[in-house]
């Protein structure tokens, strides 16, 4: 996989020896770069390239000299025009880098897609998206990195991260999202501090009387 920025992959590439033709791996290409949303697709023997192109309406597959390989910058350009990128504005939040901590991790490839296509999606103008993650998956990585690319490209002033125990709060503060440091705050008794710029919040903490934040009990008995 080729990235133009750590995280961000713009092509593909399946490589076999000499013994088979250009094109022997083009369909084992095909299936990796519809899983991981690629639009530029090559395989290669080594002495050269077949070059499937997904963002082509037609001659889509053409065969490349070693020395015709596209550059960073060209691939850069399918990848944006393939996800609907279209003004400076926008391509600015979709290359926003990951927060990196030193400690050498990094998303998992199904983490790395869904950061990556809800970013694009609001580079688009959708502002309403909804992942569906199971137990287990990292969804508070996924969220945090979310929130600090959009944060960091200046595209959201203010962001609220809600959940529904204070276990789940606590957990964030003090993992992933510590590292928005004094621009995080807690949301309590419905008051907001408009100092800060990232708000942790149990759903209870900014909705309804106190009577309505213990209707829970009459389940529990």
């Amino acid at each position: 996989i080729l990235y133009y920025k750590a995280n961000i992959p713009i092509a593909i590439i399946e490589a076999k020896d000499n013994k088979h033709s250009v094109r022997a791996g083009i369909q084992q290409a095909l299936d990796y770069a519809k899983i991981l949303d690629i639009p530029s697709v090559f395989s290669s023997n080594g002495d050269g390239f077949l070059f499937h192109d997904r963002t082509a309406e037609d001659n889509i597959e053409s065969e490349l000299t070693l020395d015709e390989f596209p550059t960073p910058e060209q691939l850069w350009e399918k990848y944006i025009y393939y996800k609907g990128i279209k003004t400076p504005e926008s391509e600015k939040i979709v290359s926003q880098d990951y927060y990196f901590d030193g400690s050498g991790r990094k998303p998992r490839y199904y983490q790395q897609i869904a950061i990556n296509r809800t970013i694009e999606a609001i580079a688009r103008g959708q502002n309403r998206i909804l992942l569906v993650m199971a137990t287990g998956t990292g969804k508070t990585y996924v969220a945090f990195q979310i929130a600090y690319r959009l944060w960091k490209a200046g595209v959201k002033k203010r962001i609220l991260f809600l959940a529904d125990r204070n276990a789940l709060i606590g957990q964030a503060q003090r993992g992933d999202f510590k590292h928005f440091r004094d621009k995080m705050t807690m949301v309590k008794n419905r008051t907001v501090d408009k100092s800060y710029e990232v708000y942790l919040s149990l759903y209870q903490g900014i909705t309804g009387s106190e009577e309505e934040k213990n209707i829970y009990k009459q389940f529990s008995r």
